[in-house]
């Protein structure tokens, strides 16, 4: 794997030598540049994935370099080297593009934290798109975001049943996305001409549900005034979603499974057969094997709609994915509310990352909804969060509290020691950590190259 390639923009040369040497010695491929018009000359040649940049230099400074980076090199990512004390100069950076910013004077531990968190989320966005493109490059999944192992399983399962007729059950707590993956289905396969039409079995009286779905005959009932079609005629040659399916009473499902069996109904008050051409997709919150122990749901109909299943992971499952979908929802609602939000600053990730979200992925955006708008800064803070339990994030595990100084050193105890608890099973490892395998061989190649006396029972 090529090294990444780092740009270091500053005109003292002791500051150049320092910045440059603590990055050649994490295995970082280097260049030099003496202010802002010799680093545009050395980008002409030379791509790199990071810009390190003083603020103040002769020539051009590091404002004016930003301004020529952010348009001409949209894909290289820029830290800005501020003076102490100088937060105006910092917050203008961020506003003009850069990635982050780190004060003087700062040590060579802290340079490297900047440095790896910037790449390794460029480079998570980079195997995320790589993923989607491996998958078949027909996802447009605009609002699906992960690249961890759970939600991969979730890719490919999609990507099996997408051009085909069958019908799709999707299980998984509220909020972890159900609705998204059935219309995703729908709109990158066959049927994607045709209508998605959803109804919720949930919100959906037991007396109107017959005529939602199958529509009524004029003078059906009280207030029929004239014949209407219900959803599967409104769904005909597209899709029919029926969310929470689960909720739906025994009555409706034996009228549900004799359509999904014979493909017509009649509407109510009618006579006439009605064929129709629908794809089904089923969601459910609920276990549906134990609802069919209770009586609850029909075991028939169980296996009618569970032609296809797809399982939703919680987000607990896919904790690598938060710091994708943190950057998703932060870009999502600052277009929204033409807010001026660049990231969300280190400490308050953190904290998101030991929440337990019994809400799942809906609950994350719904946080950092509130926190943009109440956000008036370049980058969203603790202060922005908010959590009605008492005591919902948990504390810090002992691992992180015993001889780890810096946030490299708590991610690194943190992964061997789960290696360590899954007998050097990587795959088992990268799953507990909702990490992909990629992206754990890339760690723990990291930690063998600083040879800090690792055994070799520890680190296989």
């Amino acid at each position: 794997m090529a090294h990444k390639r780092i740009l270091v923009v500053d005109d003292e040369p002791l500051m150049r030598e320092f910045i440059s040497e603590t990055l050649r010695r994490r295995k970082y491929e280097v260049k030099i540049a003496t202010d802002g018009a010799h680093a545009l000359e050395q980008l002409d040649s030379w791509t790199a994935d990071l810009v390190i940049s003083d603020i103040k230099m002769p020539k051009m400074n590091g404002m004016e370099l930003l301004d020529k980076l952010t348009r001409t090199y949209p894909a290289t990512d820029v830290i800005m080297i501020t003076a102490y004390g100088t937060v105006d100069d910092a917050v203008k950076a961020i506003k003009k593009g850069a990635y982050d910013y780190i004060q003087k004077p700062f040590t060579a531990e802290e340079l490297a934290i900047k440095v790896n968190k910037v790449l390794e989320f460029r480079g998570l966005s980079e195997e995320n798109r790589f993923l989607r493109k491996e998958l078949g490059g027909r996802f447009s999944f605009n609002q699906i975001v992960g690249v961890s192992p759970r939600m991969l399983k979730v890719f490919e399962a999609m990507d099996m049943v997408i051009e085909s007729k069958a019908t799709v059950l999707i299980q998984g707590d509220s909020g972890t996305g159900k609705e998204l993956v059935a219309r995703a289905i729908h709109v990158n396969g066959p049927r994607k001409n045709g209508p998605f039409i959803k109804i919720n079995c949930a919100a959906m009286p037991e007396t109107l549900m017959e005529s939602e779905l199958f529509g009524h005959e004029k003078g059906a009932f009280t207030g029929a005034i004239k014949t209407t079609d219900g959803r599967f005629i409104q769904a005909h040659s597209g899709t029919l979603l029926l969310d929470e399916i689960s909720e739906m009473s025994q009555q409706m499902q034996a009228k549900l499974l004799r359509v999904l069996q014979e493909k017509e109904f009649e509407r109510v008050g009618g006579k006439e057969t009605i064929k129709v051409d629908v794809r089904i997709i089923a969601t459910t919150n609920r276990d549906l094997k134990e609802a069919i122990k209770k009586g609850d749901f029909r075991e028939d109909l169980y296996y009618r709609l569970n032609v296809f299943p797809i399982q939703m992971p919680k987000l607990v499952e896919r904790k690598g994915d938060i710091p994708l979908l943190i950057d998703h929802f932060v870009k999502k609602f600052s277009n929204e509310y033409n807010r001026d939000i660049h990231g969300v600053q280190e400490a308050a990730i953190e904290q998101l990352m030991r929440y337990h979200w019994p809400g799942n992925v809906r609950e994350l955006e719904n946080k950092i909804e509130r926190a943009v708008i109440l956000c008036d800064e370049p980058m969203v803070g603790l202060k922005h969060l908010f959590f009605e339990e008492q005591g919902a994030v948990a504390p810090l595990p002992p691992i992180m509290e015993v001889g780890a100084k810096t946030l490299r050193d708590i991610e690194k105890n943190v992964i061997l020691k789960t290696l360590q608890e899954n007998e050097n099973n990587r795959t088992r490892t990268a799953e507990t950590l909702g990490i992909s395998i990629r992206t754990l061989r890339n760690k723990l190649r990291e930690y063998r190259n600083e040879n800090q006396g690792f055994s070799a029972s520890t680190m296989p």
